[in-house]
C-alpha cells in the first residue's frame, strides 16, 4: 500500500503538516515544575460537583507551582450541546472562587493556544489524522452502523470481546483502488486507529498516575475510531492532539476513564507525543438512607448539581474548605495548626487524595461551614446575604436592607467561645427572621414549668421594662420577677430543692424569650432587645400578652 497516496486520496484539502502545527503551538514558557491543567467540560448545562472537585484540584496543582489553568469546551458532540452551557460554566465556577488564567470565555477566548472550543479545530486534528494514515497508523472504515450492530452481536453470542481488531479488523487489508471504489459510491466512512497491540496476547503497559502511583493493565488492541464521518475527531484524539498543543502537563479527570487509558497511551505513542501526567479522582460518594455508600447520582441527588449550593446560599470560602477536607487527608490537621491562616496557603499534593471512593457528607459541609462564617466579618456576611437575596428570594431585599443588619449578623459572635449558628444564607434569613415582624412567627411552645404564669411573667417584665438598663441590671429585674412568683432565683437552687419552687429564673426567661423571638434557643435576649428598640420590643410582649 503506497500510504502518502492514499492520505492524499482521503485529505486532499489537508496541505500542512504536523510540523506546521507544532510551530503555531511553541511550548510555554513557564517556571521549571510549572504545571498546566486544563478544564474540559462539554457544554451540556449540568455542571456538576463533580466539575468542582476536579477543578479545585486543578487550579490548586497549576496554581501553587507557578503555572496555569485553562477552560477549554469539548464540543465535538452537537448532540449534547446547549445553548448559554459555557458561561453556566464559567459563572458557576467564578461563584466558587475557580478562575482560569486562559482559555474559553463569556466575552470570546483568551490566550495564545486556542481556539479554545474543539469544534473549531477541525483542521487541526485533521492534519495529524492524514498523517497517521501517512505511515500506515490508521485507516479508512467503511462499516455501516447495521454492520457493526450484527457484528458486535455475533461475538457477544459467541463469547468475544465486542469491536473491531483482530480479525475483525478486515478493513485493513483493504487495497488502495478498493478503498478508491468505495469512495467513488460516496460511502461514507471513519478513521480508525491500526493498533499494534495483540487480541490474543496483550502485552501489559506500566503508567504512572499522580493519584493512585504505579498502575498496570492491559495494552489496547481495539482500533477504536480517531475520526468521525462528519470529519470531527472523537473525544479520545481530540483530547490527545490538544493536550500535547497547548501545553498540558497534568491531566485531573474521574475514575471512569481508567478503561480509556490504554488507548490514550497508544495514541500518545503514535503521535509522538509526550504523555501527560493522569490524575484519576476516586468517584464522589455518599451515605443513603439506608446506610449504605453509593455514588452520587444526578437523578437521586439534588446536591450533586452546584446550582443547589448557589440557590441555598453556601458561601464559596465554606465549600472550598470543605472540599479540601475530602480531598487531602491531611488538611483538617492541618487547618488546627494553622487556624487564621488563609487555605491558599496549605500545601495541596496529589500524593494525599483518595483513590478509593470519596465521602461526601452534606452534614460535615454544613459544620465546616459554620466555622468558616463565624471569622467572616458579619459586614461581609451582609453583602453576601444580600447578593443571594437578590438572587435567589428577591422579596426579601427591602428587608434586608435594614441597616441594623450587621448588627443582627453579629450577634453572639464575639469574645473566645463566639456562638456559630449560621451556615449558609437560606438558613441565615430563617435563623434571623424574627428581627422583621412581617415574618416574625411563634416557633416553640411555653415551658411546662411556667404553665398558668406567663401572662403574669409578661405583664411584669413589661412594667419593669427600662430599655437603658444595662444586661446586670435587666437581668437582676428578671430574678425578681421569678421569684415573686415562686421560682428559683438560680437553676441550681431548684435543681437542690424541686419541690420548693415552681421552676427556676431560666424558665421565667424562657417566656420572655419566646415572647420576643417565638423561640426557646437564641442569642443573648439582652442583646437582641438592643438590636429591636424598645418600641418594638414593648410591642411584642403586649401582644404576647394579650394573645394568652
Amino acid at each position: 500500500m503506497d500510504y502518502d497516496k492514499l492520505a492524499e486520496l482521503l485529505f486532499p484539502s489537508i496541505t500542512k503538516t504536523p510540523a506546521d502545527i507544532e510551530a503555531a503551538f511553541p511550548k510555554r514558557m513557564l517556571p521549571e515544575g510549572a504545571r498546566v491543567t486544563r478544564l474540559g467540560p462539554s457544554p451540556t448545562g449540568f455542571i456538576h460537583l463533580g466539575n468542582l472537585y476536579g477543578a479545585f484540584v486543578d487550579e490548586r496543582l497549576a496554581h501553587q507551582s507557578g503555572g496555569l489553568f485553562y477552560l477549554r469546551i469539548e464540543d465535538t458532540d452537537d448532540k449534547r450541546y446547549v445553548e448559554g452551557a459555557v458561561d453556566t460554566v464559567i459563572d458557576s465556577l467564578q461563584y466558587f472562587g475557580i478562575h482560569f488564567d486562559e482559555g474559553a470565555g463569556k466575552d470570546g477566548e483568551t490566550g495564545n493556544y486556542g481556539p479554545y472550543y474543539q469544534s473549531r479545530r477541525g483542521a487541526i486534528y485533521q492534519v495529524f489524522v492524514k498523517d497517521l494514515v501517512r505511515r500506515g497508523l490508521a485507516y479508512p472504515s467503511f462499516l455501516s452502523q447495521e454492520e457493526i450492530t450484527a457484528l458486535r452481536a455475533a461475538q457477544e453470542a459467541a463469547k468475544e470481546m465486542p469491536g473491531i481488531y483482530g480479525k475483525y479488523a478486515k478493513e485493513r487489508g483493504y487495497s488502495y483502488e478498493d478503498i478508491e471504489q468505495r469512495l467513488q459510491k460516496g460511502m461514507p466512512f471513519v478513521i480508525r486507529l491500526a493498533s499494534s497491540g495483540s487480541p490474543d496476547h496483550p502485552a501489559q503497559i506500566t503508567v504512572e498516575d499522580g493519584i493512585r502511583g504505579t498502575l498496570t493493565m492491559p495494552e489496547n488492541f481495539q482500533d477504536v475510531v480517531i475520526l468521525k464521518t462528519t470529519g470531527i475527531p472523537t473525544y479520545h484524539f481530540a483530547h490527545a492532539v490538544d493536550d500535547h498543543l497547548m501545553g498540558t502537563t497534568h491531566v485531573v479527570r474521574g475514575e471512569e476513564w481508567l478503561s480509556s487509558l490504554p488507548i490514550h497511551v497508544e495514541l500518545f505513542q503514535k503521535l509522538g507525543f509526550p504523555l501527560p501526567v493522569y490524575c484519576h479522582t476516586s468517584v464522589l460518594m455518599k451515605v443513603d438512607e439506608n446506610g449504605s455508600k453509593r455514588k452520587l447520582s444526578k437523578r437521586k441527588d439534588p446536591e450533586l448539581s452546584l446550582d443547589y449550593y448557589k440557590e441555598l446560599g453556601y458561601h464559596p470560602r465554606a465549600v472550598k474548605e470543605y472540599l479540601l477536607t475530602i480531598l487531602n487527608s491531611d488538611y483538617e490537621e492541618w487547618r488546627i495548626a494553622n487556624p487564621d491562616t488563609p487555605w491558599e496557603d496549605f500545601p495541596f499534593t496529589m500524593e494525599k487524595m483518595s483513590s478509593s471512593g470519596t465521602l461526601f457528607d452534606l452534614d460535615k459541609l454544613n459544620d465546616v461551614s459554620k466555622d468558616v462564617l463565624v471569622k467572616i466579618p458579619a459586614a461581609s456576611l451582609a453583602d453576601f446575604l444580600r447578593t443571594w437575596a437578590a438572587a435567589y428570594r428577591p422579596e426579601l431585599s427591602d428587608v434586608l436592607a435594614d441597616e441594623k443588619l450587621v448588627k443582627i449578623l453579629d450577634l453572639g459572635r464575639d469574645g473566645k467561645k463566639p456562638r456559630k449558628d449560621l451556615v449558609c444564607a437560606s438558613q441565615m434569613f430563617e435563623f434571623i427572621k424574627y428581627f422583621y415582624d412581617e415574618y416574625f412567627v411563634v416557633e416553640d411552645a411555653m415551658p411546662e414549668e411556667t404553665k398558668g404564669d406567663e401572662k403574669k411573667i409578661l405583664e411584669a417584665y413589661l412594667a419593669s421594662y427600662d430599655h437603658s438598663d444595662d444586661q446586670s441590671a435587666w437581668f437582676e429585674k428578671i430574678r425578681g420577677i421569678a421569684t415573686d412568683l415562686g421560682y428559683a432565683a438560680k437553676p441550681k437552687d431548684f435543681k437542690k430543692h424541686p419541690e420548693d419552687y415552681k421552676g427556676h429564673v431560666g424558665h421565667v426567661s424562657t417566656v420572655i424569650r419566646i415572647a420576643l423571638m417565638g423561640r426557646s434557643q437564641s442569642p443573648d435576649i439582652w442583646a437582641i432587645q438592643q438590636i429591636m428598640g424598645e418600641e418594638q420590643v414593648r410591642r411584642r410582649i403586649e401582644t404576647a400578652a394579650a394573645s394568652l
